[in-house]
């Protein structure tokens, strides 16, 4: 198949999740489960993407397998984390529920099928493995999944060392512990990474400077829109001071040593 009819086929099996969740949230009174969803999709379209492709498995099978950990790995996170709990939703779900009522099925209709149409989207990131031909050597191959290993491991470990702290921390405390003692969005920073193995990966075929624009739009998205604006946000009206003296300290994105007293890193 082409690259243009994997995209397709990429958004045709999100949206087809994507409605099948909305309509278990309409049940459940739970929209984060979408989160678990578009977690999810990624592991379809890989898959999807691996049985259609004409490639050689030594091309296919090492980018299908690397979608497919990261997503699960997420989706089990999320799910675990309440996403899909009914009766559970989450501050951000809830508070936009209230906002487009008393059109807010219909809103979160649309909704989920947006987060099915940035499936598709961020499937450029590595589309063109299964779709293009390779033109540049292994090493691109062996460099994007060292990349990826990287993200993948760092972003585990940021969600394991957050869940422990939160088991015994103290109501409005900071988490400074491991790598979030070295920035405040360490998760973020190695997602980001992730995005970036996929793309350099997929820079060994035809075409796949393209699949650059998915970790630009994972960190637009992380630095301007949903991610670190909101979080921050949310942890000053939360923890107040004591957040204020962790941002004086601690890196915003990229990994650094903290600071000492009152410095701006």
């Amino acid at each position: 198949m082409s690259t243009v009819a994997l995209l397709a086929l990429a958004w045709a099996l999100a949206a087809l999740l994507q409605l099948s969740l909305f309509l278990t949230s309409l049940r459940t009174r739970n929209a984060g489960i979408v989160d678990v969803g578009w977690a999810v999709a990624f592991a379809a379209v890989a898959l999807a993407f691996c049985s259609f492709s004409s490639h050689p498995l030594r091309l296919t099978a090492p980018i299908t397998a690397m979608v497919v950990l990261w997503s699960l790995r997420l989706a089990i996170y999320l799910f675990a984390r309440g996403a899909a709990a009914p009766n559970r939703e989450e501050g951000r779900y809830a508070e936009l529920r209230r906002k487009w009522s008393p059109h807010a099925n219909r809103s979160f209709f649309i909704f989920f099928q947006a987060q099915a149409a940035l499936v598709a989207v961020l499937a450029l990131g590595f589309v063109f493995a299964f779709g293009s031909s390779p033109v540049h050597g292994d090493w691109l191959l062996v460099l994007g999944g060292a990349i990826w290993l990287v993200g993948l491991t760092g972003e585990s470990i940021a969600d394991l060392q957050l869940a422990r702290w939160k088991r015994t921390a103290a109501r409005g405390a900071v988490c400074a512990r491991g790598l979030w003692s070295w920035s405040r969005h360490p998760n973020y920073f190695f997602e980001t990474l992730v995005w970036v193995g996929y793309a350099t990966y997929s820079s060994a075929f035809a075409g796949g400077y393209l699949a650059w624009i998915a970790p630009a739009l994972i960190f637009a998205s992380i630095w301007k829109v949903t991610g670190i604006p909101a979080t921050e946000a949310q942890a000053l009206r939360s923890r107040g001071d004591a957040y204020r003296a962790y941002q004086r300290r601690t890196s915003v994105f990229v990994p650094w040593p903290p600071l000492s007293g009152d410095e701006t890193p």
